[in-house]
């Protein structure tokens, strides 16, 4: 399985939500963005156990992002990724925090980042694949058919 990274966006309404040690959280109705990495031993797979958690929602949250998958108002949109060995995660973290407003501490236990969970109002796919491009890399969208968007087709 191939390594890498990847931004997950998912979609919801005005509402709070209570992460973990981080608390209650106030999200704004729009688009939210989570940047992770893939260079562990699942490689991109790790999207697909994101993607599985969204679905079935019956699982206890580990991650922060787990708390917004297990939300039902948080619906995921699409996941862009691209195979890398490198620790580019951070890197564009930081690169997409540049253009609006992150929400403070979210997915970056383990880093000095300030997050890893972007916010914007509108669809930040443009964006996302400009960032991707401007570390050398490739991404690949995949577009996520849940049975709640399934009928929005």
């Amino acid at each position: 399985m191939d390594k890498g990274i990847y931004c997950l966006v998912l979609k919801n309404p005005a509402c709070t939500v209570s992460i973990g040690a981080l608390g209650a959280l106030h999200f704004e109705a729009g688009w939210h963005g989570y940047i992770g990495s893939a260079l562990g031993p699942g490689g991109l797979a790790r999207l697909e156990r994101h993607l599985h958690l969204a679905t079935r929602r019956d699982r206890h949250p580990t991650w922060h992002i787990d708390y917004l998958l297990t939300d039902p108002r948080f619906r995921p949109a699409y996941a862009a990724s691209a195979p890398t060995e490198e620790r580019l995660e951070c890197r564009l973290a930081v690169a997409l925090a540049r253009g609006g407003t992150v929400v403070e501490k979210f997915g970056c236990s383990d880093c000095d980042c300030p997050s890893h969970l972007v916010y914007r109002s509108r669809d930040p796919k443009g964006e996302i694949l400009a960032a991707f491009s401007s570390f050398g890399l490739s991404p690949r969208i995949k577009t996520i058919i849940t049975p709640e968007t399934k009928g929005n087709l």
